[in-house]
């Protein structure tokens, strides 16, 4: 079986089931299908082939959906590509990932003729209306012929070429096969207690493995709609909920904060939502605790980790959980295994503080030309995350931090993450992260960024008495920012490079 079946199975089960909403279009299941066989069909008569990279570059559109499905269906590898890089940045992954052909919204033709003659395999573009050097979406579509799914593309065959969020360095491909993107689907069904027939808004990112893998996905699957959303705009949202009767929302914390302190939310429905995941980053106690109020229909948040290695779900705590486990991811999901170790990959008892690591069928193949990184975080049959967690003794994994955002102050491990939760805790503050600073007495010391609710005041001096009445005295920030906004990745994930880039003065 291959990703691409999954669609025509649910158009042969759900015909005129609507499987797609993108603004004013509507698809069914059937229309769906026939589109995306008819576009595969044209793909492989330009001359592409099994094995090929296809990049798609669109925000989260009904052709973007499409797209992929044809893709994937006989045997080509999506390549999705983040729309907030610049040019070059574009221009590196296209040819890092040998893409003979690219899928891309009008909105970048500007930006890829900037970088045209940087571009190295490239041979087609497709572009909805057409433009310069590229063939219109709907009219190349129609010059194809309906194929099926392509029984010869198997389970072991790449599915996707996905690449990190870059945010400690060029951002990595990570091949994902038919096989990882399967069982992630078993293991998040699972972990979400997802069921047939949703009615999901699909906000984050469909070039990100949660919004594409998970959010997407699953509604395919199962036989659900998928609402979907350009981007976030939190009127859209609420307007999109009450007026389409969502059941099930996805986002990160720093989605929900946004929507959360929106003016005039109380005023729409949002009483037919049941289920609401949150991934990314950490979601404060609080924030968890104002959703549960904001829709009134869900028990409680799924609280969600993993990684693109990784397909992306490791672990998921249960919305009956997300109180009584303040703090925690969940458990493993069932077809895995996770567990937390020292340097030397030996497991550590609960309580102590380790890397994550896992292994299982939803494990990427490796890095796409990059043999060194893979051998990095690919070592005896285990993906190394690079994330710390500790383990309590009924099994639920906390994230600690990332390895590489550990601050070492005077011999003292400080974890990020920790304090950042105590500072979300302070009414004043809609928005924070931590990073270390050289200190020359003792080597880091704590660098912290706050943004603040509208019309609220605070000082550094305030900040700091706050954090230490709640934290040891080595951990509290010896020096605040108030910014106006957290730079974030499009999956809201902070970008802590460039907060410890910025000047000390």
């Amino acid at each position: 079986m291959n990703v691409g079946a999954l669609l025509a199975n649910a158009a042969g089960k759900f015909p005129r089931r609507t499987a797609l909403v993108a603004g004013s279009r509507r698809l069914s299941f059937a229309e769906l299908e026939r589109r995306c066989g008819q576009l595969a069909g044209a793909l492989l008569a330009a001359g592409l082939e099994p094995g090929d990279r296809v990049a798609l570059l669109s925000y989260n559109t009904d052709y973007l959906v499409e797209s992929y499905f044809a893709l994937v269906r006989v045997g080509l590898v999506a390549t999705p590509v983040n729309f907030r890089l610049v040019g070059p940045e574009m221009a590196y992954i296209l040819n890092h990932s040998g893409a003979r052909a690219l899928i891309h919204g009008p909105e970048f033709q500007d930006t890829l003729m900037e970088v045209a003659d940087e571009l190295e395999a490239l041979e087609l573009r497709v572009c909805p209306g057409g433009a310069e050097g590229a063939r219109d979406y709907e009219e190349f579509l129609a010059s194809g012929s309906y194929l099926p799914v392509a029984q010869v593309v198997g389970e072991d065959h790449p599915c996707q070429l996905m690449y990190t969020s870059g945010t400690t360095g060029r951002p990595k491909g990570a091949v994902i096969t038919h096989r990882n993107v399967l069982w992630n689907l078993v293991n998040t069904i699972h972990g979400r207690q997802d069921a047939p027939g949703q009615r999901s808004i699909i906000v984050g990112p469909l070039y990100h493995t949660a919004a594409l893998n998970n959010h997407l996905t699953i509604q395919i699957a199962l036989g659900g709609t998928s609402i979907l959303l350009e981007k976030f705009d939190p009127e859209l949202m609420l307007r999109t909920i009450e007026k389409e009767r969502a059941t099930t929302i996805s986002g990160s914390p720093a989605m929900y904060n946004l929507l959360l302190q929106y003016p005039g939310a109380s005023r729409f429905d949002t009483s037919s939502i049941v289920k609401c995941t949150a991934g990314a980053d950490k979601l404060p106690l609080e924030t968890k605790r104002r959703l549960m109020e904001f829709f009134p229909g869900i028990e409680g948040v799924y609280d969600v980790y993993g990684c693109t290695e990784a397909s992306p779900c490791i672990t998921i705590l249960a919305a009956a959980d997300s109180l009584r486990k303040d703090g925690s991811v969940g458990l493993p999901l069932p077809f895995l295994d996770a567990r937390v170790v020292d340097g030397e990959g030996n497991p550590l008892a609960p309580g102590q503080v380790g890397e994550i690591v896992c292994r299982g069928p939803n494990v990427m193949l490796g890095y796409h030309q990059d043999p060194e990184a893979t051998a990095r975080v690919l070592r005896r049959g285990w993906l190394h995350t690079g994330d710390l967690a500790r383990v309590d003794e009924e099994g639920f994994f906390y994230v600690v931090d990332r390895i590489k955002d550990m601050i070492v102050s005077g011999g003292e491990n400080i974890y990020p993450r920790e304090i950042e939760e105590v500072l979300f805790s302070h009414p004043a503050i809609a928005d924070a992260a931590v990073v270390g600073m050289p200190d020359p007495t003792w080597g880091e010391s704590v660098r912290a960024f706050v943004v603040l609710r509208d019309g609220q005041h605070l000082d550094q001096e305030e900040v700091v008495a706050y954090c230490k009445k709640h934290l040891a005295g080595y951990k509290k920030p010896k020096r605040v920012d108030f910014v106006a906004a957290i730079p974030r990745n499009a999956s809201g994930k902070a970008l802590k490079r460039e907060l410890r880039a910025r000047p000390l003065d």
